[in-house]
C-alpha cells in the first residue's frame, strides 16, 4: 500500500519541486508591471488609482512613478479618457450631475484640469432632461403622497444625485403640475 503522504504529489510530503515553490523574488519593477497590468485587465483606472495600488504593496516610489510613466506613454493609462468615459457613464447610467461626477472623479484622483473638461460636456440643458427622465421614473412611487412630501422627496433624490438646488425644484414642479396637482402655494422652502 502507497504511502498517504505521497498521495497528491508522489513524492514525499514536504517536497516541493521548483514549479511549486511559487515565482522567484522579482525586482520591484517586474512586480509593478505585472500588479499594473492585472488592475487594468479589468476596469480602466486612474494614475492616482494604480499608485496606490502599488503602494500598498511596497513598491518603491521612484520604481512606481517609472513604470507608471511608461504605462502613459504607450496608452495604457488615460487620466483624461478615464474622466470622459465616466462622465458619460455615470451620467447617462446613474443619472448624476455634474457636480456629483467631478467629486467622485475628485476622489479617483483625477486632476482638476481634467475633471473641468470632461464634466463640461454636460451642458444644462442636457443635464435639465435627464433629471425630467429621473423625476418622471419616480414620480409614479410616489402617489399617493401629499404635495409637499412628494415635492422634498423628489428634489431630494435629485439633490443626491448632485442636481442644484434651483433646477431641482423647477423640474419637480414641472413634473407635479403635469399630474395635476396645484402648485399655486407652494413655499419653496419646503
Amino acid at each position: 500500500m502507497s504511502d498517504p503522504r505521497t498521495w497528491r504529489t508522489g513524492r514525499p510530503e514536504g517536497r516541493m519541486d521548483s514549479a511549486e515553490q511559487g515565482p522567484s523574488p522579482q525586482d520591484p519593477a517586474e512586480q509593478a508591471r505585472a500588479i499594473c497590468l492585472r488592475l487594468l485587465t479589468g476596469t480602466p483606472r486612474t494614475r492616482k488609482q494604480l499608485a496606490d495600488a502599488l503602494r500598498k504593496r511596497d513598491i518603491p516610489d521612484d520604481v512606481s512613478a517609472e513604470v507608471l510613466s511608461r504605462f502613459e506613454e504607450v496608452g495604457l493609462i488615460d487620466d483624461a479618457a478615464f474622466a470622459d468615459a465616466w462622465v458619460e457613464s455615470r451620467h447617462h447610467g446613474r443619472g448624476l450631475a455634474r457636480r456629483a461626477l467631478a467629486r467622485e472623479l475628485r476622489t479617483k484622483g483625477v486632476d482638476s484640469v481634467l475633471i473641468d473638461e470632461a464634466v463640461g460636456q454636460l451642458d444644462s440643458e442636457q443635464e435639465e432632461e435627464t433629471a425630467r427622465e429621473l423625476v418622471a421614473r419616480k414620480l409614479r412611487s410616489t402617489r399617493g403622497l401629499d404635495r409637499d412630501r412628494r415635492l422634498r422627496r423628489l428634489a431630494g433624490m435629485l439633490a443626491r444625485k448632485g442636481y442644484p438646488e434651483g433646477m431641482a425644484l423647477r423640474v419637480v414642479r414641472r413634473a407635479l403640475e403635469e399630474e395635476g396637482e396645484d402648485m399655486e402655494d407652494l413655499d419653496f422652502d419646503v
